[in-house]
């Protein structure tokens, strides 16, 4: 394969992990523009919509119609979650400082990390899904398309252009966007705060669980530490096009994405996860409020 070629496969398979790591950004960047908390259990959750769908797969095979009913369960399963995550650990700490928020986080992601082993039916062992292949590939010249890939990236953009439109046009995203802005004025002005923020939890959760339905489809080897990883990433990628910018975190995504991609395809793929962070460095060094974030000044 010719370089050419090969840089416009690695950009295809960029962008298909990429459009994941967005759908996670979001969920991360989305909660800090409400509340200004870090939800390091965020990529858990991708890791417990994986495991929902892994069972639907399980009991019902592998089908187009049973990959719908696997989206269907992630999400409920994971909308739940988030909800039941930001009512009963995250509210409490509201009022607390922001130490004590982001300690919890870090609880509830080592938790959902961990609990889990111990259930019979998931265990500490890693589970292997075989992905039939549904359809053919497509090949224009030397260039082989994955159509899961194409999927992948197809249903993550849909899915960012649905969000976009749900937080700048309905009345819960004119919401989100008043909390956002000044949570105390919006309290005073009608807004039901506790609803918002669990909307936005909803919100990110459901992202996050059809997230982990993908990423599991292309990466088809479960573990409870799953979400670790691609947690991680999809943080960097928040941070990459400012956090609390949902425009920046689906850019972050897809640059950190094509930069894995093209890591891997011209260098060496032991290397992606150095040049992932060194990213996170050089933004935090060169332009801390991210690509598109705005500085803003906080008193303390």
């Amino acid at each position: 394969m010719d370089i050419v070629s090969l840089f416009f496969q690695q950009l295809i398979n960029g962008l298909s992990k990429g459009g994941i790591y967005a759908l996670i950004a979001l969920g991360y960047t989305m909660v800090y523009g409400i509340i200004k908390l870090i939800n390091f259990a965020h990529g858990d959750i991708l890791m417990v919509g994986a495991y929902i769908a892994y069972f639907v797969f399980a009991a019902w095979g592998f089908t187009p119609g049973s990959i719908f009913v696997a989206v269907l369960f992630a999400v409920a399963g994971s909308v739940l979650l988030g909800i039941s995550i930001e009512a009963t650990c995250y509210r409490p700490m509201r009022s607390a400082p922001r130490i004590n928020a982001l300690i919890t986080a870090i609880g509830v992601s080592i938790f959902l990390e961990n609990f889990p082993r111990l259930i019979p039916a998931i265990g500490p062992n890693y589970r292997d899904l075989t992905v039939p292949k549904l359809f053919e590939t497509i090949h224009i010249g030397e260039v082989s398309i994955d159509p899961l890939k194409l999927l992948t990236l197809v249903v993550s953009l849909v899915l960012m252009t649905l969000l976009i439109l749900i937080v700048d046009y309905s009345k819960a995203g004119k919401a989100m966007r008043a909390v956002s802005f000044d949570m105390g004025a919006s309290a005073l002005m009608g807004i039901s705060v506790n609803r918002t923020v669990s909307f936005t939890f909803a919100l990110g959760s459901a992202l996050a669980g059809i997230g982990g339905v993908l990423y599991m489809l292309n990466f088809p080897l479960l573990d409870t530490y799953m979400g670790i990883m691609p947690g991680l990433k999809a943080f960097v990628a928040a941070v990459l096009g400012g956090i609390g910018s949902i425009p920046g975190a689906i850019l972050g995504g897809l640059i950190l994405g094509i930069a894995e991609a093209l890591t891997a395809g011209f260098i060496s793929s032991k290397l992606m996860d150095i040049v992932v962070f060194g990213i996170l460095i050089l933004i935090l060094l060169l332009k801390p409020s991210g690509l598109l974030g705005v500085h803003r000044k906080e008193k303390v």
